[in-house]
């Protein structure tokens, strides 16, 4: 079980950060589970760096995302849950249609969560980046 279902995380993140698809819906959270979640980052042009890839940028604001996603689902509504650390591995360059992150939560704390997100091009394949993050939760 899950503290929170994929329509109220949903909801929340787009209640408290309604910066993140303004002027055009590009993250998408698809799936939350036990210690999981899953968001989708679509193609658009404001993402690609020159040469035509996906930037670093947005990969890692899609995994702090997918992180804060799983957080959330998992332990209810902290809006002031905030990244401590994360730590990014660049693979392979990434497709042009789209990215999924697959976020698991390794440990989750009082004070502290800790997890790691896979980055793949939408299509399947091979791993594009892999980061790890640490997330420190108020006190309740």
């Amino acid at each position: 079980m899950t503290a929170m279902s994929l329509d109220e995380t949903r909801d929340f993140l787009d209640r408290e950060f309604p910066q993140l698809n303004d002027g055009v819906r590009a993250y998408h959270l698809e799936a939350v589970g036990p210690l999981t979640a899953r968001m989708r980052l679509d193609h658009h042009e404001r993402f690609l760096r020159p040469g035509g890839t996906v930037s670093g940028p947005a990969m890692m604001a899609l995994a702090d995302f997918a992180l804060y996603a799983a957080i959330l689902a998992n332990l209810g509504p902290v809006a002031l849950a905030v990244t401590t650390s994360l730590s990014f591995n660049f693979l392979r360059k990434p497709g042009t249609d789209g990215l999924i992150a697959v976020c698991t939560l390794l440990k989750v704390g009082r004070r502290l969560a800790v997890g790691e997100v896979r980055i793949t091009t939408k299509g399947g394949g091979d791993l594009v980046c892999h980061a790890t993050g640490t997330y420190s939760i108020p006190p309740r």
